[in-house]
């Protein structure tokens, strides 16, 4: 076996320099999608997080300052304004880390329940948050396949109106 192969070609084929370089070479891809996913997780979570204070927020809001009779045939529309600023801020707040969040829409809405209440119904005020969040290293996942696009989602909570 060893007259089929010429000398230089054995040499070449006996000598480990430059193996840790080769190994490190493969290992490195792996490595960089791990950490991209660790870090947009992170920062997924952390803008997630911020959308769905914002809300619970606007939702504690507009149930503090809405009247106390909604029920029946009131109207929680002149909130628009009050909650997207709400959100926005609560989105938008100081961070180290940028956010990429877009708020894409809040719609403050309401609903009467029956019970056992001071105020028989009661009313329930909800907000409902859609966001789009931004991958700040979605251009890194394409290197193993397809890139990622923006992610699309709900933030919603619900305070019942105590009035004023």
């Amino acid at each position: 076996m060893k007259r089929l192969i010429p000398l230089p070609l054995r040499r070449f084929l006996r000598d480990e320099n430059g193996t840790a370089l080769v190994e490190f070479g493969i290992i490195v891809p792996v490595l960089l999608l791990f950490l991209a996913v660790i870090i947009d997780g992170g920062r997924i979570a952390w803008a997630y997080q911020s959308a769905a204070a914002g809300v619970r927020d606007a939702a504690r809001m507009v149930a503090r300052i809405a009247p106390n009779d909604l029920c029946p045939g009131g109207s929680v529309s002149g909130y628009d304004a009050l909650v997207t600023e709400i959100v926005m801020e609560s989105i938008t707040g100081t961070s180290i880390v940028p956010n990429h969040t877009t708020v894409v829409d809040v719609i403050p809405s309401f609903r009467c329940v029956t019970g056992g209440y001071r105020v028989d119904p009661a009313a329930i005020i909800e907000i409902r948050a859609q966001i789009q969040i931004d991958y700040l290293l979605g251009n890194v996942f394409g290197l193993f396949g397809t890139a990622l696009g923006p992610l699309n989602t709900e933030v919603q909570d619900q305070s019942r109106v105590y009035g004023i």
